[in-house]
């Protein structure tokens, strides 16, 4: 976290950018994330049905409270896989004209990517294919509240 505060208070001073969490798996990410940027920013959050959800395709649950029209804005995820949702994320916020546009993400998994364009700015680590719980990251909505990142297995 501090690493990727750093950068942000780097990239970001003289600046009031807004951090856009995308829910839920974010929120103890963008929750350590802000406490590690010394800048002043505010926070928001969306949240969107995930890329292949059961009525076929993405959409908004939660839009943005705030206005972006000439913000420079913080896309937070906690991970970015093939990047569908983000992009279709990406190209929503786009149209409103951000000053800025950039992703911050713990984990990446660029060898996923079914998409190439993506803002992926600031990354945690890149990780291997596994499948965690924890830390925000759920198995049937249940384990976000560990307060450590575990592996499922089989």
């Amino acid at each position: 976290m501090r690493e990727l505060g750093a950068e942000l208070t780097r990239d970001y001073a003289g600046s009031e950018p807004l951090l856009v969490g995308s829910l839920k798996a974010c929120v103890p990410f963008v929750g350590d994330l802000s406490r590690s940027i010394p800048v002043h920013h505010n926070l928001d959050f969306v949240e969107l049905s995930g890329y292949g959800a059961d009525d076929g395709g993405i959409r908004f649950l939660k839009d943005l409270d705030a206005e972006i029209t000439g913000r420079d804005v913080v896309l937070i995820d906690a991970v970015i896989d093939t990047g569908m949702t983000m992009h279709y994320l990406v190209r929503s916020l786009e149209l409103r004209a951000p000053a800025t546009l950039h992703i911050a993400t713990l984990f990446d998994r660029p060898y996923r990517r079914l998409v190439d364009d993506l803002p992926v700015r600031y990354v945690g680590f890149t990780i291997p294919d596994e499948f965690f719980v924890g830390y925000g990251f759920a198995l049937d909505q249940r384990y976000r509240n560990l307060p450590d990142l575990r592996l499922v297995r089989g």
